[in-house]
This record gives structure tokens, sequence and C-alpha cells, in this order.
């Protein structure tokens, strides 16, 4: 039983969708057939127009042509229509039949509605449409889905740069409530073909960045055409078409197609038109509004023009009429108002339409109704063919299908004064003026602002001025005072203003008397400028030159002091040192400025075993620390030395004093230790650069043995090498400051020292010198310098 009530109840349902489905097919074959009727109506129209004969006969002979033709009486229809017409709608059809032709498309199959009729049932019903929803969902039925379009939005442009959506199809309901309204200043597709007044095509929505409409369903984020709907260079909306896919660039035929469909729109859009602008610029109907706009214009005190546009024989846009000005006008080349009134914009000012671009500005306004300002933008008239200029503030807005056109002027005077007022606020100037015989004392606002008093409070004579100074500043005013009023000349000074919020400022005050014929005082002028900032910058930057100087003398006391202790230890130039069978050489270079003394060292003397120890060092920084640094380093390797331990053992050793018994000190370090008797140098190096051994005409450098750089780790081993040196040979150690170089490499440096050692020399001593002289090194350090010659 139940399973048979719910069969009758499935039976039930499906009966009634399949009556609505019915009937809904019903509906729209009726609306295909009115529209298609409404074609032929027309048709027969215009057949009863060119063959003089009543509507029965017309009938007759559309059936006849048609026949004969081998076509549908409908499509006869339209193409009459398109050949009567020969409007857009007649070129868009005429353009994307004669595209088929080229592409050898097939003609429509029977049954199928051309191109034509298509365009003419849009045309039909979006003209008989009530409101522009039905606009739209015609429009989409009968002329955009053939083309694969999903969905149509028709927005409709505000005065002030807004959009409504008028009407739509292929949109859910909730995301046209959505969209129901765009503030102005919202980036969407229709503001750009608004703002570009042209048709924009995307590919894909998402190409474009923009959001629209349906933008957020997936399955609609194809490709957006938005084409300006408007006539007579006013826009008054945008078509909006979505593609389900991808949008691959579109033919001409296509593009005027969807153009026309677009000056439909605009139609619909403006059923009622506010005012009707012939070829002639004369306006037929002026409504209400305008009337009352003109009322608008005559109370405003600024100069105003009412324009109105002026259409060419084609509907377009040619120029704007001045159908009113304002009691308030002024021309820039001195006209009456009378003389422009009634006259074209750029007859009256055609020099707008130059290098200003002002009749583009509104031009653009009147299409966008994107209102327009700028402030001090030059405006140009011809007086007698020559250029006058004149500086103004401009506001364009549209109201309507009218222009309101205002400018400011910039008045001399006016703007003089502006600019005094801005420069007494920037330099926080007072100004004020003290009548002597009235009492009468004038003070701007800067003055009340100094003082800490309210617009409303009296201003403070100038004899009152010691009672809203510091105490110690009162003989200063009593000087200033009587220069003033006593000696009757200019004066200044400076004081200490106490304010009634107790805060103080330093201010300064210059002020001059005003003389009669018979000079006589009749009124003082001045000003006062508030120097508070100025008094603390100057109180700063002397305690900073204070701290500057003492700084500087204590750096140059310390630097002084590691000079004369590096002088001390090793003078500059020093004897060579006489050992059996070995001359030896020394030469230190300070730095060239005091601030860049380091701890470069050297040492050479003959131990207790007759073998000679020879070393250089180079402590890292500079100053004190780095002399006193270098001074522990050289004394605790001589101490060493006297044990008889090997070059290698010596290092192992300072590494661990430079580690333990100094203040985190790292230095680098090569040391020789020579035997006369067999004339072996057994040497070893801490992070140092290699000695450099001259045999004759060959330079060559010691081969770079193992040695980190002292101080860097407790406890480290260092290698030891191992040379012997015949008669007449000459060996160098050397520190950094002889061969480094900002611009160049070490290897290169090296090469340099050595073509300059590998010349002969008379005596080593010289030697020495040539290397000093002739040294390419650049970075003011400190070089230090020891040879040793084998005799």
């Amino acid at each position: 039983m139940a399973g048979g009530e719910a069969a009758g109840t499935v039976s039930s349902v499906g009966r009634l969708a399949a009556t609505v489905e019915r009937l809904r097919r019903e509906v729209a074959s009726a609306h295909a057939a009115a529209d298609g009727r409404a074609l032929i109506e027309l048709a027969k129209g215009i057949l009863v127009e060119r063959l003089q004969c009543g509507p029965g006969e017309a009938a007759r002979q559309l059936t006849a042509l048609a026949e004969q033709a081998g076509v549908p009486a409908l499509e006869l229809a339209a193409d009459i229509l398109n050949r009567t017409a020969a409007d857009r709608l007649s070129e868009a059809a005429g353009s994307f039949l004669s595209l088929a032709a080229a592409e050898d498309r097939p003609e429509p199959a029977r049954g199928e509605v051309s191109v034509g009729v298509r365009l003419r049932t849009a045309e039909s019903g979006t003209l008989a449409a009530d409101d522009t929803q039905a606009a739209a969902e015609s429009l989409l039925e009968h002329a955009l889905a053939p083309l694969g379009a999903t969905g149509v939005a028709i927005w409709a442009a505000g005065h002030d740069a807004s959009f409504t959506l008028a009407g739509h199809a292929g949109f859910p309901v909730e995301e046209a409530r959505r969209w129901r309204y765009v503030p102005p200043g919202v980036a969407t597709v229709a503001q750009a073909a608004m703002t570009e007044r042209r048709t924009v095509w995307f590919e894909t929505l998402s190409a474009g960045s923009l959001p629209s409409i349906g933008g957020r369903d997936e399955s609609s984020r194809g490709g957006r055409a938005a084409v300006p709907a408007g006539t007579g260079g006013r826009i008054v909306g945008v078509l909006e078409i979505c593609w389900p896919h991808r949008l691959d660039p579109q033919p001409p035929a296509i593009q005027r197609q969807v153009e026309a469909l677009a000056e439909l729109c605009a139609h619909t859009l403006e059923n009622r038109p506010r005012y009707t602008a012939g070829p002639s610029g004369t306006s037929s109907a002026l409504d209400q509004d305008v009337a009352e706009l003109v009322d608008v214009v005559d109370s405003l005190y600024d100069p105003a023009l009412l324009l109105l546009p002026h259409l060419d024989a084609e509907g377009r846009l040619a120029d704007f009429r001045i159908h009113h000005a304002n009691r308030r006008f002024l021309d820039p080349a001195g006209r009456p108002r009378s003389a422009v009134s009634g006259a074209l914009f750029l007859e009256a000012y055609p020099v707008s339409a130059g290098r200003s671009e002002l009749f583009d500005t509104i031009a653009r306004v009147y299409a966008t109704g994107e209102p327009f300002r700028a402030e001090r933008m030059t405006l140009t008239a011809l007086v007698d063919q020559v250029p006058l200029e004149a500086v103004a503030d401009l506001s364009v807005s549209r109201y309507g299908g009218a222009l309101l056109f205002i400018w400011r002027t910039e008045d001399e005077a006016a703007r003089l004064a502006s600019l005094l007022q801005h420069a007494q606020r920037l330099g926080r100037i007072g100004g004020f003026e003290e009548n002597v015989l009235t009492g009468d004392i004038t003070w701007n606002q800067q003055m009340h602002h100094l003082h800490g008093l309210p617009l409303t409070a009296p201003p403070i004579p100038l004899e009152q001025l010691p009672a809203y100074a510091h105490p110690d500043d009162a003989v200063a005013i009593g000087r200033f005072l009587r220069a003033l009023l006593r000696h009757r000349r200019p004066a200044s000074t400076a004081f200490r203003l106490q304010r009634p919020d107790g805060v103080t400022r330093h201010v300064r005050v210059i002020a001059e008397p005003v003389l009669d014929a018979d000079a006589r005082l009749l009124m003082i002028r001045g000003a006062y400028q508030d120097i508070s900032a100025q008094h603390w910058t100057e109180v700063a930057l002397a305690a900073t030159r204070d701290q500057l100087a003492h700084t500087e003398q204590e750096s140059a006391e310390r630097n002084r002091l590691a000079l004369q202790l590096q002088h001390a230890i090793m003078p500059p130039a020093r004897g060579p040192l006489d050992a059996p069978g070995l001359r030896v050489g020394v030469r230190y270079r300070p730095a060239e400025t005091e601030h860049l003394v380091g701890g470069d060292w050297y040492d050479a003397f003959v131990l207790p075993s007759k073998q000679v120890l020879v070393c250089v060092g180079d402590v890292a920084g500079h100053g004190i620390k780095a002399a006193t640094s270098m001074i522990v380093l050289r004394n605790a390797l001589r101490g060493l030395a006297v044990t008889g331990a090997g070059p290698a053992q010596l290092l192992t050793w300072l590494n661990i004093v430079a580690h333990h018994l100094t203040d985190q000190v790292t230095a680098t370090a090569v040391c020789g230790l020579f035997d006369p008797g067999t004339r072996v140098l057994r040497w070893a190096r801490a992070g140092h650069l290699p000695p450099v051994l001259v045999t004759g005409e060959e330079t060559t450098t010691l081969p770079v043995i193992q040695g980190m750089l002292l101080g860097a780790v407790a406890h480290t081993e260092y290698e030891e090498g191992v040379v012997r040196l015949d008669p007449g040979d000459t060996l160098l150690m050397y520190t950094d400051g002889l061969v480094e170089r900002k611009d160049a490499s070490l290897q290169e440096s090296l090469e340099l020292l050595m073509g300059t050692a590998r010349q002969s020399a008379p005596s080593l001593e010289q030697r020495l010198d040539r290397l000093l002289t002739h040294s390419a090194a650049d970075t003011d350090d400190d070089t230090c310098v020891v040879g040793i010659q084998v005799e």
C-alpha cells in the first residue's frame, strides 16, 4: 500500500514537471514568434512605403520574394531591415556574414537562425523590454549565446563614477545581489572600459587581475569583454560579456557586433533622454534639471560655465556649447560673458585643444562621469593672436547630461599673502604692529602661538615685555627698549620668553620705529622668531665640539706615546750588526699618519752560542695597545732565545705568551737562527709572509712551511725549515707593510718585491733603502725589513 502511494506521488510530480516544461517551451516559442512577427511587420511597413501599396499586398510581396530567394520570410525581413537601416547592426551583420564566407563556413541549416535575424531579434527584444533586466536576457539569448557567451551584465554608470547593476543574465541571483552597487574608485572590469573609453578584452578574468561579477566561480573565470555603452560621446554604462573558456583574439566582425549590442544597451539605459542636442548644437528641450543647474551656477562665487554637448551629423561628440556663464564670469582674455555665451567651447578657447589638453579632459569627464580637479593649472587665451596665460584651480563635473566647469584664478595679492603666511609658520615668526599714539596693537596668529596665548587674548605691549621674560634677560631687554623708544632706531635682542603654560622659549625680537615727517614716533612694527631649536642645537654643537676636541687631544696623546715607544725600541734606521761571516741590516718605516701606529717589530742579535737570531713580527691592530703588545712579544723572544732552543720551539713558547700572558693579542712572526760556521739557516714562521732569498741574479721565496699565527690557540706546534746560504747570498725578512696593496693580489705584490730585490746594490744597506723607496704598498702601515748577507 505504501509503495503504491509513493509510486502515485512520483507519477503525479513527474506529470506536473512535464506540464511545466511544456508550458515553458510554449512561452518561449510564443516569445520567439512575437519577435519574428515584429520583424516581419517592420519589413511589411518598409514595403508599404517603397511600393506604395496596402498592408495585404505588402504581405503577399514579402512571401513571394522569400519563395523566389529560397529563404525563410523571417530572414528576408531581417535583410530588408539591414539594407534599409544601414546602422551599426547592419554593419555588424554584414561583416559577420563576410567573415563566415571568407572562412568557407556552411550555410545555416534549415531551421537555423541567421546572424541578421539574431541581431534584429535581439534589437527588437531589447528596445521592447520593460526594463534593463529583460534587455540583458534578450541580448544573451538571441545574440551572445550563439557566440559562446554564458553571462551578460549591463552596468549603469553614475555621475560620481559609480556603477549599478541594471541588468544581468547567466549569473546566480545571489551573485547579482552582491554586485548590485560598485562604489566610485573601485577597480573592476567595467571601470577599466569606462576609464579607457574603448572595448577591453581579457583572455581570462584572472589575467586582468580585476574583480567582477561571477569572479568567485571557477567556471566563470573564462574570458571577459567590457564594452562602453554610450552615444554622442557620453558613456552611460558598460556591457560586460562573460565566456566560460579562455578567450582568443576576436575578429573585427565580432568586435563590431558586440559594440552594436552595447549601443542598444545605451538606448535602453536612456529610456528618457534628459535633453536632445542636434548637430547645430541648439538644445531642443532643456528639462527642469538643467534649468535648476543654471540657478546653481549663478549662485557660485567663482567663475563658472555650464556646458552642453554638441554632436556632429553622425551623432558623435564634436564640441561643447557654452550654455550659460554665471555672473562671476571672468574671461582670461577680458571678454564679457555675453561674448562667450552660446558659443562653442573650441571656438571661444581654441588653445584648450593644444598643450594643456583641457578639451580632452572635459570630454573625458563627460564620457565617464568621473570629476576632474586640478590646482595651479595654466589656462591660455588668445588676445589678438597673442597667448595670454593665467594660473587657476579647475573643477569639471558632470550632472546628468551637462557639465559644470569652475575655475578660480590665482590673485597675486592673495598668493603673496598666502606665501607670507606659510613662510612665517615655517620660520616660526610672528609679526606685530603697535600704535604709540592710540595704544592699538595688532598681532598675527603666529604671535599668539609663540606666547602660548589663545587667539582671543589681548596682545602684550612692548613696555610690558620684561614681565614675561626671564629675570636674567632684563638688562638685554632694557637696552632693546631704550634703543627703540628713546633713541628711535632699529634694534634686536634675544631673550627667554616665559609663557603662561610654564614653557620657556628662546625668542629673538627685531623691531623698527615708524616716524612722521617731524621725526615723531608714530608706531613700532617688528617680528618675533622662536629660536629655541636653534639655541639648543648650538648648545649641543658646542658640547659636541668640546667633547670632540678633548677626544682628539687624548687620541693624539696616545698616538704620540705609541710612536715614542716604537722609536725608543726600534729607531727608523740602525747601524749594521757585525757577526762572524755575516752582515745584518735593519730598516723600520713608521706609518705616515700617527693614528695608524701599529705593532710591527724586528730584532737581530748574537746569542752566547755565537749564532745570530733575526726576526720580524706584526701585532694586529694599531695604537698604544699594539705598541705595548709588540714590546711584550719582542722582549719575551729575547729572553727565550738564550735557552739555545731552535726557531720552531721559540715560536711555540711565544704563542703561549701571546695567548695566556697578554690581553687577547694575535700576531704574525718569522724567526731565523743562522750558524756562521756551517752557513745553515734554520727558520720558522707563524702566519707570516715567507722570506725572500737573493742568490746572484735569481730571487725566490723560501717554501711556505706550516705555522699558525701567534695567540690564536692555546697550544700549537710549528714546522722548521732549513736552508744553506752561500757567500754573497742575501735573505730578506719583512712585514706586510712593504708589499700589501688595495688593488692587487698578494702574489702580484711579491713578484714586484722580488723584481726590486733582484737588482744589484753596492751594499746591503743600499739594497734595504731601495726596497723602502720603490715599495708599491698603499696601506699606510708600519714597515720592518731585516736583511742578512753572507760574506
